[in-house]
């Protein structure tokens, strides 16, 4: 019944972890879930107001699959206002979430066999993402001691003939690094005697970034480079509007047109009443994306030191985004009271739920290990609670 790809696919390793999670608390287990990358805050309550104030006034129809002109010029502004980047309307793309642009995007460029380079670690998605594309990932570890960020000696190896794409996703999930200006340029020096390869900016995370200097995206810090990226966005993060589904994209034109086309094959327009709520959180308030920034901050500070107070643990401190990236590497093979034999982040991680009701991501789902994934998108007495726990479950190791 299934085809050769269905029955190969591996689902994310994120989604396995949270489905556990949901049915052990169904079950009735007491469970702090450290493993879903979501805001723990509500919707702003003007962003609320807005789509119940869109339904009332009937906007409950279809829009353009490209998104209402209303959206558009939302995220026009946007991106005029935070990245220095001017996009015509015909330039810009509304999706439901970013995911589904960061994929069609890839569906319309790849032909079977072009390369897309995913330094790791990577978002989970991004390698599934290339090959349901017929795409071939070229995993290119960037480890600890380079900020686990992509160097241009790294990137200028990994070109080939065959290259399409090179993805980025600043502040990362999951470490958390962030790529300054001088790192984008450095990279963009690389890019420039590749004119076939596109650049694919994975911005989700960019109002969560706690370093002194401004974020800056790719195509921002290497406008030469403009013609070639792909600039992703969204409110799921920033604004802690995930259930909202909206995710905008400014990119080459002729580009944005082939994604349309696609998306209205596909997916169809976004909800008219997300978008209606995502238009007010682009022009309403911004104030509130620091205060959270800083919550976000505090949390990381809070479970860092705690980590590396831990046994077996060490953690250092990421720029951005609500996780944290420890490393795992001292777990590996000590044994738990039960005599199971930790041999990977994955057994750890498994004893960590069943032993102590912690939920966390094992480091191989995003390309490197011996490593764990912590979000810190909870609040502090949890992220004690739980900290409490990972200390207990690695001080019964022998």
């Amino acid at each position: 019944m299934l085809n050769a790809i269905a029955q190969d696919f591996e689902p994310s390793a994120i989604s396995q972890v949270f489905s556990l999670a949901s049915r052990l608390k169904a079950e009735g287990r007491e469970i702090i879930d450290l493993s879903v990358g979501e805001p723990d805050f509500e919707s702003p309550e003007h962003v609320k107001q807005a789509a119940w104030a869109a339904i009332q006034r009937g906007e409950t129809k279809y829009t353009p699959v490209e998104g209402s002109i209303a959206m558009r010029r939302a995220a026009q502004a946007k991106f005029r206002r935070d990245n220095g980047l001017d996009y015509a309307l015909e330039q810009i793309n509304i999706g439901q979430g970013a995911k589904p642009l960061l994929y069609r995007a890839l569906q319309a460029t790849l032909d079977p066999g072009d390369e897309v380079i995913v330094p790791a670690p990577y978002w989970a998605s991004y390698p599934g993402m290339v090959k349901l594309c017929g795409g071939r990932p070229v995993i290119v570890s960037c480890p600890e001691e380079v900020g686990f960020k992509l160097t241009p000696a790294a990137l200028a190896g990994a070109i080939t003939d065959k290259t399409k794409w090179v993805m980025f996703n600043s502040p990362s999930n999951p470490t958390g690094a962030v790529y300054s200006r001088a790192e984008y340029q450095a990279l963009g020096k690389v890019l420039e005697a590749h004119p076939r390869v596109l650049v694919m900016a994975d911005d989700i995370y960019e109002h969560i970034a706690f370093g002194t200097e401004p974020y800056v995206t790719f195509a921002e810090a290497v406008p030469a480079l403009m013609e070639r990226t792909v600039t992703v966005n969204g409110v799921s993060k920033g604004y802690a509007m995930t259930g909202w589904r909206i995710g905008f994209a400014g990119g080459p034109a002729i580009l944005m047109e082939a994604m349309r086309r696609l998306l209205s094959q596909s997916e169809g327009n976004p909800s008219s009443i997300s978008q209606a709520a995502a238009i007010a959180a682009l022009e309403g308030p911004q104030d509130l994306l620091a205060e959270r920034a800083a919550a976000y901050r505090d949390r990381r500070d809070l479970v860092v030191a705690r980590l590396n107070q831990t046994p077996y643990l060490r953690c250092s401190a990421p720029e951005g985004a609500f996780y944290v990236y420890p490393n795992c590497e001292g777990l590996i093979g000590k044994t738990t009271p039960a005599g199971q034999r930790i041999e990977a982040s994955r057994d750890f991680a498994a004893y960590l739920l069943e032993a102590h009701g912690v939920t966390l991501v094992p480091g191989a789902a995003f390309g490197m290990d011996p490593y764990l994934r912590l979000s810190t998108a909870a609040a502090l007495t949890q992220l004690e609670a739980a900290c409490d726990k990972i200390a207990r479950a690695c001080g019964e190791l022998t």
